[in-house]
C-alpha cells in the first residue's frame, strides 16, 4: 500500500505526518509541485521483465502518456530480487540527487521508496503498483529499491537524456532508514 511521510529534515527519526490513503497523499505532495495519482495496473508483469514485455503489456497508457504530455523518450525499470546487479543498482540512486526535466513514474509491479529533500522537508514516498508520481525538474531526491528489489516503473521524460542524475553531493540519504519493504509494511 502506497504511504507517505514527512520528517522535518534533522530529524529522520520523528515522522510530522504519516498517510496511507491516495488522496491524503496527493493532497500534501500538491503545493510542492508533486504530482501523485493513483492508476490501475491493468496487466500482470514481473518484476524482471524485459523493456519489450512492458512495453508491449502497456502500449495503450504509453501511447496516450507521449501524445499528453508530449514524452521523447521511455524506458522501464524492472529489477527482479535474484538480479546478479541487484547491489549496483541500488547503490545508483541512493544518494541525493535532481534531474534537468520532471521524472515521471508508473509502477505496474513491486515497489520502492521515492524520497524527496524539499525546503527543509523529507517527504518519503512508497510507490507501489498502480502509483504514479511526477517530481518536478530540480528537487532533490533519491530512490531506493531494498536489498532484494522487486519492482517495473514505466519512466517518462522529454529528453533522452533526461534521467541523468545530477548529485548534490550531500549526505542527508545517509541519515534516512533504508527501504525495507516488509518493515514499511508494517509500520
Amino acid at each position: 500500500m502506497s504511504r507517505l511521510r514527512i520528517f522535518d529534515d534533522t530529524a529522520p527519526d520523528v515522522p510530522l505526518f504519516d498517510s496511507r490513503d491516495g488522496e491524503a497523499i496527493a493532497a500534501e505532495l500538491k503545493p510542492i509541485g508533486v504530482t501523485f495519482e493513483r492508476w490501475q495496473a491493468a496487466h500482470e508483469v514481473a518484476p524482471g521483465a524485459s523493456q519489450d514485455e512492458v512495453f508491449a503489456a502497456y502500449k495503450v497508457d504509453i501511447d496516450r502518456l507521449v501524445a499528453t504530455h508530449g514524452f521523447k523518450s521511455v524506458d522501464v525499470a524492472s529489477i527482479a530480487p535474484d538480479n546478479p546487479n541487484r547491489a549496483e543498482l541500488r547503490r545508483k540512486f541512493l544518494d541525493e540527487h535532481f534531474h534537468k526535466e520532471d521524472e515521471v513514474r508508473f509502477f505496474v509491479a513491486g515497489s520502492g521508496l521515492f524520497t524527496l529533500h524539499v525546503d527543509g522537508k523529507v517527504y518519503e514516498i512508497e510507490c507501489v503498483k498502480n502509483d504514479l508520481i511526477a517530481v518536478p525538474d530540480g528537487i532533490t531526491h533519491w530512490f531506493d529499491m531494498g536489498e532484494e528489489p522487486s519492482f517495473v516503473a514505466i519512466r517518462f521524460f522529454t529528453e533522452p537524456d533526461g534521467w541523468v542524475g545530477h548529485f548534490t553531493g550531500s549526505d542527508i540519504a545517509q541519515t534516512f532508514p533504508r527501504y525495507h519493504p516488509a518493515q514499511h509494511q508494517a509500520d
